[in-house]
């Protein structure tokens, strides 16, 4: 029975091997690293721009100070030595921001913590299990969707607390906590019985929820407001013989296709 269970574990393992093969060409994964290459080569070029405009404030201080009294060669050599430490460490400091970006910090605005949160569960999916990676990619699913409606919205509106709380708190303490238990420990269960992957998934799984939950209501509201706007309009001109077009019964519009 042991063997027989052995071979079906090991037939799993591979199966959820090649699924997530086949998830990372395709679907959810594929979208999370591009909008991933997306914030890469922006972040490249802000880090590229910080070192010219480093760089030009370097030496045009120096042209100055070259003007009032002459710097000689030592003065030129430090201004060039001062240059290359500026900019290598623009450089790095932008290298490890690309290469592992922080949790999102409570204080960025809505849009730049969704990018931020974003980045974070696509860097941490490939150290999560399998069935923990489907709740990642489903979480990103919602992101863009979220992204456009929260960044229309202050920080304190209580619509995006809850929000704001999962990104930068809650989600990440979860992944960040799992990472901090030995995978040889991982395997063991708890007083009720679960192990620590399936802690893990099921708190992915409600903060995913939780997430769903707050993007339907704000793009309902955003729906209701649509509504009552058109509702206005056409109560406020839909029937006023002046606005309607030349040789069009006023209202006629409605009934076009």
């Amino acid at each position: 029975m042991t063997e027989v269970t052995d071979k079906v574990e090991r037939a799993i393992a591979r199966f959820e091997r090649v699924a997530q093969h086949l998830d990372e060409r395709d679907g959810p994964s594929r979208e999370a690293a591009r909008r991933e290459r997306q914030r890469l080569n922006a972040g490249f070029g802000r880090t590229a721009a910080r070192v010219a405009v480093t760089i030009g404030v370097i030496w045009l201080a120096t042209i100055v100070i070259g003007l009032v009294r002459p710097i000689g060669m030592f003065g030129f050599l430090a201004a060039l030595l001062f240059t290359a430490i500026v900019a290598a460490l623009l450089i790095a400091r932008g290298g490890r921001q690309a290469v592992s970006p922080p949790a999102p910090s409570a204080d960025l605005p809505n849009g730049a913590m969704v990018e931020r949160f974003d980045s974070y569960l696509y860097r941490a999916r490939r150290a999560l299990p399998a069935r923990a990676q489907g709740e990642i990619d489903a979480i990103a699913q919602i992101l863009p969707s979220l992204k456009q409606t929260l960044e229309r919205l202050e920080t304190l509106d209580p619509a995006a607390q809850d929000a704001r709380r999962l990104m930068s708190i809650h989600l990440p303490g979860l992944v960040e906590r799992y990472m901090n238990v030995p995978p040889t420990y991982r395997n063991e269960r708890d007083g009720e019985g679960k192990t620590v992957d399936e802690r893990l998934v099921e708190g992915l799984t409600a903060g995913r929820a939780a997430l769903s939950e707050v993007s339907e209501q704000l793009a309902r509201a955003d729906m209701a407001a649509f509504e009552t706007q058109g509702r206005f309009i056409k109560s406020r001109y839909g029937d006023n013989p002046q606005l309607a077009p030349p040789g069009e019964e006023p209202g006629s519009a409605t009934t076009h296709s």
